[in-house]
């Protein structure tokens, strides 16, 4: 949610009241770089600050702060917490509201609501300011708590601290994330009527509402507005929502325009916008115009990181610009990035999408003789389509593939599509060996739950190899699997 950004970033420059704990420096290793090296985001870190104070090293609050302001850009929500709490048994620091505001905060994101509302409880009434209660409404606004959001709004306005643009952005956000796109307006109105100026995330987000609502003309006069407002300095960001809305509602040459404005509010260096309007080029065709970016973003940029490299080759994929995608590839693997097999895999899964599978294997085995990892997704796509092209035996040996790194590596996500696997099953017990059978079966177990058809594929490939199917059929019984019309008629070949 955006408004988490605007609402953490304004509660950490409000600072901490610090003070300074007297000690001598030892080292030059400062207390952020040692936490950041600490290892796992699910590590405590009190250790390390026990270590830092017992070596007697010069401990500041102001370091404190902006450690906790870290390790919150990093989504490392309980190690914060757990440095508050520290700060807090150590009285390092009387805790202004403000710093009330940012532990209820992350209170809210590592233990839940309750624990979030039991801290509020607790604070001293001098403490229960715009900023704390703030804090509050921005957690119940975070769980999609509507009832208890606008009664906690209700009670700030009776105090009075419901004063701040914030608030009305994250009533706006909350509207926006349970699909109540028609109430924006309507609290865009009422900052108005209470003399709240809306910034850039108000108007955007009442942008985007009119767009959801297709109400092209309710959007454009708020744009219009906000492009006469003295205290607003317009963004690329903006322009790109209004150009989304255009393209989505078949205005070509309005969201072209709207596009060329966004390119003209971005800041040279700023990847993520140049992603953002490559993606939306890409969404109204526009092979020109995601190259021309491309090669603006790598004489602004520099270096490209794998972020880059992902929504480019994404937007080349989808346009069917293959040749340019492995022009994109070959920059990639020349680039200092350390390897990650999603980038081949766009290329990979975008090939087999498009019916190449023979260039998606071919792609994929390079890679595997590279000695670099591929996915078992690529693998998989590849043999769906391999099947659906009637080549089973060529899909036998992808989906193979697929399994063997699924079950080498336990951090795969991934399960076979069922389809696949139900054919491919009914083609190694009719056709492939009882070795092919047994290891087929084997991984797919390590996968996926056993089922009748592993069996069927079985019994099939041993009767077919003159082989006692006895064993097999007492596995069915441990199993719990019992046999059916078809096992019958399997086993009836034996017979005969």
């Amino acid at each position: 949610m955006h408004s988490t950004k605007l609402f953490s970033k304004s509660l950490i420059q409000n600072g901490l009241i610090c003070r300074f704990y007297k000690a001598n420096r030892v080292n030059k290793t400062t207390l952020n770089s040692r936490i950041s090296l600490s290892g796992s985001p699910d590590k405590s870190v009190v250790a390390e600050l026990e270590v830092w104070l017992k070596n007697e090293n010069k401990m500041r609050v102001a370091e404190l702060q902006r450690l906790i302001r870290d390790l919150r850009q990093r989504k490392r929500f309980t190690q914060a917490l757990e440095v508050f709490e520290w700060m807090s048994k150590k009285g390092l620091c009387a805790f202004s509201p403000t710093d009330h505001a940012v532990q209820l905060d992350l209170i809210g994101k590592v233990h839940g609501l309750l624990s979030a509302e039991s801290y509020f409880d607790k604070l001293k009434d001098q403490e229960k300011t715009e900023k704390t209660y703030g804090a509050l409404l921005h957690c119940y606004i975070r769980q999609l708590q509507m009832e208890k959001s606008l009664s906690h709004l209700q009670k700030m306005k009776e105090l009075g601290f419901a004063t701040s643009t914030l608030v009305y952005n994250d009533i706006m956000s909350l509207y926006t994330n349970t699909g109540k796109h028609e109430k924006v307006p309507d609290v865009m109105r009422e900052m108005k009527e209470n003399k709240v100026s809306p910034d850039n995330f108000t108007y955007r987000t009442c942008i985007n509402s009119y767009g959801v609502m297709s109400d092209l003309g309710g959007m454009e006069r708020i744009l219009t507005e906000m492009e006469s407002q003295p205290h607003i300095k317009m963004d690329w960001n903006t322009y790109a929502v209004v150009a989304n809305v255009y393209r989505k509602a078949g205005l070509t040459e309005k969201a072209l325009d709207a596009l060329k404005k966004s390119e003209q509010m971005l800041d040279d260096k700023d990847g993520i916008g140049y992603n953002h309007l490559i993606s939306l080029y890409a969404s109204l065709g526009n092979k020109a115009e995601v190259l021309r970016l491309w090669d603006l973003q790598k004489d602004a940029c520099k270096r490209h990181i794998d972020r880059d490299f992902i929504v480019m080759l994404q937007s080349l994929v989808k346009l069917d610009g293959f040749e340019e995608a492995e022009k994109v590839l070959k920059e990639w693997e020349l680039s200092s990035n350390h390897y990650d097999f999603r980038i081949p895999n766009i290329v990979v899964i975008g090939y087999a999408e498009k019916g190449l599978h023979e260039k998606a294997e071919a792609m994929l085995e390079n890679l595997m003789k590279k000695g670099k990892a591929t996915a078992p997704r690529g693998w998989g796509v590849v043999a769906t389509g391999y099947l659906d092209k009637g080549q089973v035996e060529k899909a036998f040996g992808c989906m193979k593939t697929a399994l063997s790194l699924t079950v080498r590596n336990d951090g795969w996500n991934w399960k076979p599509n069922v389809r696949v696997i139900a054919s491919i099953l009914d083609w190694v017990g009719d056709e492939g060996s009882i070795r092919d059978a047994e290891y087929f079966v084997t991984s797919l177990r390590r996968t996926i739950p056993v089922d009748r058809k592993m069996y069927h594929a079985l019994l099939k490939a041993s009767i077919r190899d003159g082989k006692s199917v006895d064993k097999l059929l007492d596995l069915m019984k441990a199993d719990k699997i019992e046999e059916d019309e078809v096992t019958k008629t399997i086993l009836a070949i034996k017979s005969s």
